[in-house]
């Protein structure tokens, strides 16, 4: 999963950092809140990681930014000093998923994190994945469309299944070739756009199956049901 985080101490965004890659994640550090808005109004993540005091926009106003113009469903954790209920409840009322008061505790935080993530992409842990009618079998890596196999190259596939896993979300370049490739420094978003074109025509994409792969320009795709 791809995770942003702001923190403007970097000693500690540093520490979050190391628990969230070693816990598999791809994650992007922020020390201002105008930098990370900066950047999610151009990029996609699953989780965002809020400290609320930091020197420009406090984390608050970074929230209710998201949740403005970014998405409604993302989830959003507080990592901060301030503890008074006041402040938990006004958090939490204006958008946040989760608040955690620091100093936090690597496994607490990382349990927490998985469970947002689990809540807001159910299907991520599922092994067989229905879209009528297309059916993904994640163990033997196939998909289904009215039960023949479609003939996909294993990164067709990969990128086929993230599609399907988060229907209906509008997902970056960067996101699409991170979740596939890796952090492959060879490739450029080209790829991507390369690998889109294929499944389309693989898959049959269109009225007829009842899905299409909209680009948005400048920013990436998003997988619709029609």
């Amino acid at each position: 999963m791809r995770v942003a985080i702001l923190e403007d101490d970097p000693d500690q965004l540093a520490l979050l950092k190391l628990w969230l890659t070693a816990a598999g994640h791809d994650v992007q550090g922020f020390l201002r809140g105008r930098e990370i808005m900066k950047y999610a109004g151009r990029e996609s993540y699953d989780l965002f990681v809020l400290d609320w005091q930091v020197p420009d926009v406090p984390g608050t106003e970074v929230l209710v930014w998201l949740r403005e113009n970014v998405s409604k469903t993302i989830p959003v954790l507080f990592v901060t000093v301030r503890d008074s209920e006041e402040d938990i409840v006004f958090a939490l009322e204006a958008g946040a998923d989760d608040y955690m008061v620091k100093p936090v505790r690597r496994q607490e935080m990382l349990s927490r994190t998985k469970a947002l993530l689990r809540r807001a992409f159910p299907n991520e842990e599922k092994s067989l994945l229905e879209f009528p009618p297309f059916v993904i079998d994640t163990v033997r890596r196939e998909i289904r469309r009215d039960n023949h196999i479609v003939d996909l190259r294993p990164k067709q596939y990969d990128l086929a299944v993230v599609l399907f896993r988060n229907v209906g979300r509008l997902m970056s370049r960067n996101h699409l070739q991170l979740a596939v490739w890796g952090n492959a420094g060879n490739l450029t978003t080209r790829t991507v756009d390369t690998h889109i074109s294929q499944i389309r025509k693989r898959l049959n994409l269109g009225p007829d199956s009842g899905f299409q792969v909209v680009p948005v320009y400048h920013y990436g795709y998003r997988l619709e049901r029609i």
